[in-house]
């Protein structure tokens, strides 16, 4: 059988051809998934696909005419697949479910300090041979408050480094985790958690109920010196407020790796355009900003992961067998 996939990067090629040689004949292709891009996968049974891709009615409709039946998405997060019109169109959807929670976790404490560290505009400076302090003073994480939004296994693993670090430790979640319990996490309601953290990290998924969760009262209730990070998705952030309070001289750092209007940027090479996105040109301005190209998971343990589930995937899928990271037929109905 024959496979299509989709915004593979360089990185990843030899690895998704590795992983199924001796089963399937992958072709694997650098242009993400879209509106323009979708009528190249007329024929191919099966298409595998990033989380960048565009998989709205249209795209899935078109994919649907050119014989596609299965969509293998190498993420965990979906928010960009139009589920009901698959169902519609007896499209067969999976994803990856879970991999590394440490690969995001990790990142995302990376960025959260090298903003309170200013690692960036020490090296900047270093390599002019400036090698003056000032304008560099960071602070201890110890004896902080961390207040983690999403406590599944990604927020667990960001709060274990937290109480390495000897932090108090607030929690945000519809469900507590009894792991970040018994290292002392509170469970608090937003407000007191933003009111009282000094590191803000965001480890909930993209739904209805968290779409821009920092907004700007939430931003309003922070403290004025407090880091922010988001490595989870990009809307749960209102980036035109976030732009604001950065205006105002508010907090200490802000680290990003997701961004609410990324598809069409990340992951490409822009440098020679002009990028007419106002607010986020307006964002990397900002010295006390770090904006990374939705990097967290990028590590060979976490891809490994990723791409041995879509191996699953398409063999679950041939063999009729169904896994937790099918999502479309729904499991009420499959």
């Amino acid at each position: 059988m024959e496979i299509l996939a989709f915004g593979v990067q360089a990185d990843e090629k030899p690895l998704i051809e590795k992983a199924f040689s001796g089963k399937h004949r992958v072709r694997c292709l650098d242009v993400f998934l879209n509106r323009d891009t979708a009528p190249i996968a007329a024929g191919y049974e099966v298409v595998l696909t990033s989380v960048n891709a565009d998989l709205s009615g249209p795209v899935l409709q078109t994919l649907a005419a050119g014989g596609t039946q299965l969509i293998a998405q190498r993420s965990t997060g979906f928010n960009n697949i139009d589920l009901d019109v698959a169902e519609r169109l007896a499209l067969r959807v999976a994803r990856v479910s879970s991999y590394s929670p440490y690969s995001v976790a990790e990142f995302a404490w990376t960025l959260a300090m090298a903003v309170n560290r200013r690692v960036i505009r020490a090296a900047g400076r270093t390599r002019d041979f400036d090698f003056r302090l000032d304008g560099l003073l960071g602070r201890d994480m110890h004896g902080r408050t961390v207040g983690v939004l999403g406590t599944g296994k990604i927020g667990e693993a960001f709060t274990r480094i937290a109480h390495g670090f000897g932090m108090k430790l607030l929690g945000w979640d519809v469900a507590q985790n009894p792991a970040c319990l018994e290292l002392g996490m509170e469970y608090v309601d937003k407000e007191r958690l933003f009111a009282e953290a000094d590191l803000v990290s965001l480890h909930v998924p993209l739904l209805p109920s968290t779409q821009h969760i920092i907004d700007k009262d939430a931003l309003a209730a922070m403290k004025d010196d407090a880091i922010l990070v988001n490595s989870s998705r990009g809307g749960l952030i209102d980036t035109s407020a976030l732009v604001q309070e950065l205006r105002a001289g508010r907090f200490l750092g802000v680290g990003l790796d997701v961004y609410e209007a990324e598809a069409g940027l990340f992951f490409l090479d822009k440098s020679l355009e002009v990028v007419d996105d106002d607010t986020l040109a307006r964002l990397v301005t900002f010295p006390n900003v770090i904006v990374t190209s939705h990097q967290a998971y990028y590590t060979e343990d976490a891809v490994g992961q990723i791409i041995a589930a879509t191996v699953r995937n398409v063999d679950d899928w041939q063999a009729g067998r169904r896994s937790e990271n099918v999502l479309v037929p729904a499991a009420q109905r499959g």
